[in-house]
């Protein structure tokens, strides 16, 4: 995300409990996603979370910034 939609974000969050919601579950699978990488080993069962967690995050950044793009064209 750059920083126009973070911004965007900021401003519009507070109006938006679908856009609020979106943008906090992206926060919290980047989370869960940099404490699995923190570790210095993971096991099988953490690398196959690891790599859900990935797109996971990825669908939510992607709904996220659909939602963006939708909300700038009305």
């Amino acid at each position: 995300m750059d920083q126009r939609d973070l911004d965007f974000i900021a401003k519009n969050a507070e109006s938006d409990p679908d856009l609020k919601a979106a943008w906090e579950d992206h926060i919290l699978l980047k989370k869960q996603v940099e404490k699995l990488e923190s570790k210095p080993f993971r096991s099988p069962s953490e690398e196959v979370q690891l790599k859900q967690l990935k797109k996971q995050k990825l669908e939510a950044k992607t709904r996220l910034a659909d939602m963006i793009d939708a909300k700038r064209a009305q």
